[in-house]
């Protein structure tokens, strides 16, 4: 399609090149630094502005539904009115947001301040790889796209580690501070390479009112399950009205933002219902384990945030082995034993309790659960995008994407609910252990339902000359978009 750029043919070994991947990277890094660094903070976050439970879960999960309901119309608004623009717009939002969700007085203000972060996220995230797409040379785009989800992943395994020696070296509001220097960076790099460019084909309007039913949807599903009371149920019923009111506008727009004829296929519905049962206990165990790690084992925060190294260190190292496999013999086993393999990692994990020792207590069923994802995500990404024509291919990421930050921010809502745990249970530690035990087992439970709807619902055959799976990942929150979600 005719594309608009000042220089759509940058070489990446130039300057300008490496410049422009430079910039990209640093964008996408802030907010992956924000979706691996935060849970690490969450019991001094309660403890410092007097929060209870519920407030710790819209600290998370406040960021993750609004980045799921602007990332599908944020690469849309970039190819119409310009990707530079665009990322420009999300980088210097997500900015202000972290500035103002480090000083935040108290848990209403930190909550506001995530839900404006996960608006800037939504716009950067798919700028980030668009302008890769868009600006360098066809030749090196692989390279710099596998530079970007390296350096992206580096950013990832540090997440933990940095934000956990922030807290307990400085304090929690430096776990969102620290995003401002790399934004000023990032802004300056973006103005000094970064070319615009934007899509001379796109016309017609945008589907705002399915983005927006969509996040009050998400948003009164969240609600429903992290309050009580009345308030609750009120909420339920605005989210299946607005679900409704979904699926009528979408089957009516122009260019909805879900197409539903997409999930007439079989293969790509199957794919993301098994996306949906991987991300929703792995976003459970990131929440629960880093506070069972601090609240009942007397781990530092630092401690904590280095437990889960090991599952970003496999996945940089063998994703791309893994996504070989997946192209070779399809999705279907890769799917099945992966999550198999992680239900028997969370497993491993529900003993974690008093004074558990890394080594003998944690160690074991972190590697077990990174070996069943690593096996997983990147053949995941690929059947998705195999299920589909490639001119859908961005499209297909792009729901894929949401639907796992959908899958965690559910998991983060209700599984509190089901282990019985409120309040300021998350300093008690007997109360706390118990609630884990439960949540962990319920995480297992749902990865060996990924397991089972793999053997049974996907198959291994897909369409040739479409196999472009992430290579080289590390999916904390979601499966890394494809470099063609700019075609949404």
């Amino acid at each position: 399609m005719p594309d608009v750029a000042a220089d759509s043919a940058t070489p990446l070994s130039s300057p300008t090149g490496r410049g422009i991947v430079f910039a990209a990277v640093l964008g996408s890094s802030v907010a992956l630094l924000d979706g691996t660094v935060v849970n690490v903070a969450l019991r001094h976050i309660g403890r410092d502005l007097e929060s209870e439970l519920d407030g710790l879960q819209w600290v998370v999960n406040g960021y993750i539904l609004m980045l799921a309901s602007v990332v599908l119309l944020g690469g849309a608004l970039g190819d119409r009115f310009g990707r530079r623009k665009v990322f420009l717009i999300g980088v210097v939002w997500f900015g202000l947001a972290s500035l103002l969700c480090g000083l935040a007085p108290d848990i209403v203000t930190l909550v506001a301040a995530r839900l404006l972060q996960g608006i800037g996220a939504g716009l950067l995230t798919p700028g980030s790889l668009a302008i890769l797409q868009a600006s360098l040379r066809r030749d090196d785009r692989a390279k710099a796209i596998g530079a970007w989800s390296g350096l992206g992943g580096v950013a990832a395994a540090a997440g933990p580690f940095l934000g956990g020696w922030l807290v307990d070296a400085l304090s929690w509001r430096w776990v969102f501070l620290i995003n401002i220097p790399l934004i000023i960076g990032c802004v300056l790099a973006t103005l000094r390479w970064v070319p615009e460019s934007r899509d001379t084909t796109r016309s017609g309007r945008f589907d705002l009112a399915g983005s927006g039913l969509a996040a009050i949807f998400l948003g009164g599903l969240t609600f429903a399950l992290v309050q009580h009371g009345a308030d609750a149920v009120i909420a339920a019923a605005v989210a299946v009205a607005a679900g409704i009111g979904f699926i009528l506008v979408e089957r009516r727009a122009s260019a909805p933002v879900v197409p539903g004829a997409m999930f007439a296929d079989r293969q790509f519905t199957a794919i993301n219902i098994v996306t949906f049962f991987v991300y929703a206990p792995l976003g459970g165990v990131m929440f629960f384990l880093v506070m069972q790690l601090q609240v009942v084992s007397g781990y530092s925060a630092l401690e904590a945030g280095i437990t889960m190294l090991p599952f970003t260190l496999l996945m940089l190292a063998f994703s791309a082995k893994a996504g070989e496999l997946g192209d070779r013999i399809g999705p279907r086993w890769p799917l099945g034993v992966g999550s198999l393999l992680s239900a028997v990692g969370v497993f491993l994990l529900i003993g974690v309790g008093a004074h558990a020792p890394y080594l003998t207590a944690v160690m074991p069923g972190v590697l077990i659960l990174s070996i069943g994802m690593t096996i997983t995500v990147a053949p995941l990404t690929a059947g998705v995008l195999a299920a589909v024509d490639v001119s859908h291919a961005g499209v297909a990421s792009g729901i894929n994407n949401a639907i796992a930050r959908a899958a965690g921010l559910v998991a983060v809502a209700a599984l509190p609910l089901i282990a019985g745990l409120s309040g300021n249970s998350y300093n008690d530690p007997l109360a706390f252990g118990l609630g884990y035990q439960i949540a962990t087992g319920v995480c297992a439970l749902l990865y060996l339902v990924a397991a089972v709807i793999a053997v049974a619902a996907v198959r291994d055959h897909h369409r040739k000359g479409v196999e472009r799976a992430a290579r080289t990942q590390c999916p904390y929150n979601a499966p890394q978009l494809d470099p063609g979600v700019e075609s949404l």
